[in-house]
């Protein structure tokens, strides 16, 4: 494998791929054509360079990440929306308020609700589920790892949970889409439907990796940190995020760009956990795949310049 350097999401009936400050946006339309929307997003990351020095970039990019993702969510969303009603007077105030800023206001109120939310479900409420047993258990490093342990499950079981409903599963197809379009030029193939059919769905530099990365960090850090009042042991869980999100970030970034025996084996319970969020594609998702990296991404080239000469099988 070597490393390409470009990524992306899962979208409604669609694909997301990002490549440095570039981005498109394939979707497959209602009408059964595929729309590909190509855009620039610097995003916060880029305003200074202190923002991608290592262990801060991470907390930077993954707010760079939230946003862009939000916002291609919608887009995509837009083609398989009903007929739009006409605005409340509510609707038209906050239109003759803020007017061309209002769509931003509502994306920067969105993530940072959907991040709260993450922060309470999946830090906060372990701390408060194991505090019901801490007089039992005592507030050694037993506590800690109970804590993580806890904040695992959660995490797994929201994951297989979600798995189950029907739209997000067509989601995860193209989430799968998205990885073996990536492996395939990874790993020296070129971008035709029938190598990424044979590609794997797993990624080291997945989201889903990131994530679980997060959980596994957080109880080794945690295990260590102890506080005893609960109210105080909350708001450290609260205040120590952006510290796990950026060590969680040079960990996948390692993994991402290394085919290291050692960081393979660390890599491994993240594939694992992309069982849950990606599932195989059928051609037709493939397609809008490679359309999405087409639009931002010269394969052609990269195979020349990375592999010599495009490999067939």
């Amino acid at each position: 494998m070597k490393s390409s350097g470009i990524g992306g999401q899962a979208v409604i009936e669609g694909i997301m791929m990002r490549n440095g400050e570039n981005y498109a946006v394939a979707v497959r339309k209602p009408d059964h054509t595929i729309e590909v929307k190509k855009e620039t997003y610097k995003g916060i990351a880029s305003k200074c360079r202190i923002f991608r020095l290592p262990f801060i970039r991470g907390i930077f990019n993954f707010i760079d990440s939230m946003v862009l993702g939000m916002s291609t969510l919608t887009y995509a969303a837009s083609f398989y929306e009903e007929e739009e009603e006409e605005p409340s007077k509510f609707e038209k105030k906050l239109i003759a308020l803020f007017g061309d800023n209002l769509e931003k206001i509502i994306m920067g109120i969105t993530v940072a609700v959907s991040i709260a939310l993450a922060i309470g479900i999946f830090m906060v409420l372990p701390v408060f589920l194991v505090g019901l047993i801490k007089p039992i258990i005592g507030n050694g490093w037993f506590a800690g790892l109970l804590e993580g342990i806890v904040r695992l499950l959660i995490f797994i079981g929201y994951v297989t949970l979600i798995s189950r409903m029907e739209d997000i599963r067509r989601v995860y197809m193209y989430h799968g889409a998205e990885h073996k379009c990536i492996n395939c030029i990874e790993h020296g193939l070129e971008l035709t439907v029938d190598n990424v059919e044979k590609s794997s769905k797993q990624h080291k530099r997945c989201g889903t990796s990131f994530m679980l990365f997060v959980m596994l960090i957080s109880i080794l850090l945690f295990m260590v940190i102890r506080v005893d009042n609960l109210w105080l042991r909350m708001l450290s869980r609260v205040i120590l995020v952006p510290v796990i999100a950026g060590i969680s970030y040079e960990v996948l970034r390692l993994a991402g760009n290394s085919d290291n025996k050692i960081i393979n084996l660390l890599s491994r319970p993240g594939l694992w956990l992309q069982n849950l969020t990606t599932k195989e594609p059928d051609r037709s998702m493939i397609q809008v795949a490679i359309c999405a990296v087409e639009a931002v991404f010269d394969w052609k080239t990269y195979l020349n310049s990375e592999w010599g000469n495009n490999k067939n099988d």
